[in-house]
């Protein structure tokens, strides 16, 4: 493959999968991910600052950088995980258009075409050097690479100046990737240029992290009293909901379910029926030669693959101890084992050394510094090659290691490993070539990775057998009749209780187990047990409240969903959030009585020690205090207590206030102050610093918080 081939199959979906890679990976946090049914007329895919996007608009797109993808991968599998890939690609980049280019246009960030000229042809961006270096080591490609290993400009040039229309076009569109990241990265760094810390910030925060408070503080927890104890009226709880909205605004709509489901497990008749097949697989087995083991083994496993390995006793997967005396096409069970009905033919006995060293030289299906792809015919005549200039000693094993090699892991030590034995991770062949050879054998081994030239360079004296065992492996599934059976149960069930009440009054009947998912939205996917949830999230969102689903297939179990509970975007209505708002209700009754607790029991006093006595409570230390800090003690989190002791002078005691965990008093013992420095100006950039790091992602959590964003993508199955 060429380079500009390369660039090509690199850049062919800026816009897509690999897009726009600095703008996206800001925008990380504004993507959400699949799932509610097309219903009517709505073609509403989402909506981005009040601009609507509708289905043909996504779906056009979609099929766009599908497209794109196929011909770039045209060996690849477009599975659903790419699928999802490109759907999330395609909504980011609308999101980029419609905020992030916004604000370039508003604030007339831009590249010119003299800027564009040196980001491509003179000072290369970052960019433009990714498409001419190896992804693993950063080096650049040898053919731009000057001596020094830097990137040689000129033939970058060369090669531009002679692009065909066709790879031009790729340019072109590597062009574009560079412009659009290089303006996101001048619109971040305009930010980030914005932030200034004043020398009363500097010092405030340097305060903040360095004075010590040593205190003293009785607290009465709200555990102390138990919740039912506490009167409160709906007159209560509406003052707490009116005070705290906030705190119950919702950023998207949100759903919850119970659901019960019916896993769906294999018979004893079909237990029966597979020990009967696997019964004649085994009699079969036993008439295979070896030749035909491995198809043999393909065609009956359960997922079409060839498990033939070699084991020795410390890892034998025959439990039947007799494997270690039988002859050769031995077969071994049908075994239950776990899930699986297992057969096991001893398919060979070798005598091998316990460890070996070996040197190899790899002939490669793919150059490692290219990554060109290499025909396996093309590899297997230059390997066969080696093998004749080795066994004729006309060159020598070092100079062609270094040379012709493409393991480069294994270069700089003259293609050693160093010693191994049968557990080492080696492919088998590998491995198998050095622990059967004698030393000084050199022979050609295929692998998955190419061809090995593999000289022997060692054996140990000590041997032992190894054991080749070939597996085929049988699921214990449930037959389709049985799964029909379940489907039935499920549907029953569904039908028989299509109100929530009706639902609720047949699962305490039955005694099943009803199981809670909350907070399901309406991008989600997949959940714990109920992977590829799209079509139960799409149904979830096209019914309300109260609505029971009719079966919904899983892998392996059918649900039946009851919807419990609907958020919308906003503010929480009360009725939604009263249990949490109940909560906080009855705490505030707690702190407000054990407050007027406090003022009666305790009065006047200024000891913590005396106010614990009054109030049959204990004396707490909580040294070293700092206002950065975030637990007290082995309390935890308790921010009221920190910022009261923190704020107070040496001396003091603090009246009761109002914490996370409890009402307390806190006293102040002793305040440290650390030396000021001389001047702030490190502590400044400290802070600008931090706070830069910060604008990508703050920056467009606030920019996509302003535009309202809207994502029904799961609607349509996106």
């Amino acid at each position: 493959m060429s380079i500009l081939e390369k660039i090509r199959s690199k850049t062919g979906l800026l816009v897509g999968i690999i897009g726009l890679a600095l703008v996206i990976f800001i925008l990380e946090s504004l993507l959400g991910s699949g799932g509610a049914l097309f219903s009517g007329n709505d073609t509403l895919v989402g909506k981005i600052a009040g601009d609507k996007i509708d289905y043909t608009t996504f779906n056009n797109k979609v099929n766009e950088i599908t497209a794109q993808w196929q011909q770039a991968n045209p060996q690849g599998t477009l599975d659903e995980k790419t699928k999802d890939q490109i759907h999330e690609s395609v909504w980011a980049q609308m999101i980029n258009d419609r905020i992030i280019k916004t604000q370039f246009k508003k604030l007339g960030v831009a590249i010119s075409s003299e800027e564009l000229f040196d980001l491509m042809l003179q000072n290369p961006h970052q960019t433009v050097m990714q498409q001419f270096s190896d992804p693993q080591t950063g080096q650049i490609n040898e053919n731009f690479r000057r001596p020094d290993g830097s990137f040689d400009v000129a033939k970058l040039r060369q090669l531009v100046a002679g692009l065909p229309a066709d790879q031009a076009k790729a340019w072109k569109q590597l062009e574009k990737q560079v412009m659009e990241v290089r303006t996101a990265e001048k619109y971040n760094m305009l930010i980030k240029k914005a932030i200034y810390v004043t020398t009363a910030e500097a010092k405030a925060a340097f305060v903040n992290q360095n004075k010590q408070v040593n205190s003293t503080f009785v607290m009465k927890r709200y555990s102390a009293v138990s919740d039912s104890a506490v009167k409160i009226t709906d007159e209560d709880i509406k003052a707490y909901y009116n005070a705290h909205q906030n705190e119950y605004k919702i950023s998207e709509p949100v759903r919850k379910i119970e659901y019960v489901a019916f896993d769906v497990l294999p018979s004893k008749a079909d237990y029966e029926a597979l020990q009967k097949e696997t019964n004649e697989i085994a009699e079969k087995f036993k008439t295979i030669s070896q030749k035909e083991d491995s198809s043999f083994v393909a065609q009956e496993s359960e997922d079409g693959q060839v498990n033939i390995a070699n084991y020795g006793k410390k890892n034998m997967i025959i439990t039947d101890s007799s494997v270690y005396t039988a002859a050769k096409g031995t077969v071994f069970g049908p075994y239950t084992e776990g899930t699986f009905l297992k057969i096991y033919k001893l398919t060979n006995i070798k005598s091998i050394a316990d460890s070996a060293k070996v040197r190899h030289i790899l002939i490669g299906f793919q150059n490692p510094k290219t990554r060109q792809q290499r025909d396996p015919a093309l590899a297997k005549r230059m390997a066969d090659s080696v093998l004749v200039l080795l066994k004729a000693k006309a060159v020598s094993f070092d100079t062609l290691v270094k040379t012709i090699s493409d393991d480069l892991g294994s270069i700089d030590k003259g293609g050693d490993y160093g010693w191994f034995d049968e557990n080492k991770g080696f492919v088998p062949e590998f491995k198998n070539a050095g622990l059967e050879g004698t030393v000084g054998n050199i022979t050609l081994v295929p692998t998955q990775f190419g061809y090995h030239i593999i000289e022997v360079l060692n054996v140990s004296k000590s041997r032992h057998n190894s054991y080749t065992v070939a597996q085929i492996s049988k699921l214990i599934a449930p037959s389709s009749e049985t799964t029909q059976e379940y489907y039935k149960k499920a549907t029953d069930f569904a039908g028989q209780n299509k109100s929530a009440e009706a639902f609720n009054k047949s699962v305490e009947t039955a005694k099943l187990n009803k199981r809670v998912l909350e907070n399901i939205k309406e991008n989600d996917k997949q959940f714990p047990g109920l992977d590829d949830a799209r079509n139960m999230v799409q149904w979830i969102y096209k019914s309300k409240k109260g609505d029971v689903s009719d079966a919904l297939e899983f892998k392996d179990r059918f649900i039946v969903a009851c919807i419990v509970g609907v958020k919308e975007k906003g503010i929480a209505p009360l009725e939604e959030v009263k249990d949490e708002v109940t909560v906080k209700t009855i705490r505030d009754k707690k702190a407000e009585m054990f407050i007027n607790e406090f003022k009666t029991k305790a009065g006047a006093s200024k000891s913590t020690q005396d106010i614990a006595a009054k109030m049959g409570l204990t004396e707490e230390k909580a040294d070293a205090l700092t206002f950065t800090a975030y637990n007290v003690g082995t309390m935890g989190r308790e921010d009221a207590l920190v910022g009261t002791a923190c704020s107070m002078k040496a001396g003091s005691t603090s009246k009761a206030t109002k914490g996370d965990n409890g009402v307390f008093v806190v006293s102040v013992a002793a305040v440290n102050e650390a030396p000021l420095p001389k001047d702030f100006k490190a502590k400044q950039k400290e802070i600008e610093q931090t706070s830069a790091y910060r604008v990508d992602g703050e920056l467009y959590d606030a920019l996509k918080e302003k535009a309202d964003i809207e994502d029904h993508r799961g609607k349509f199955g996106f």
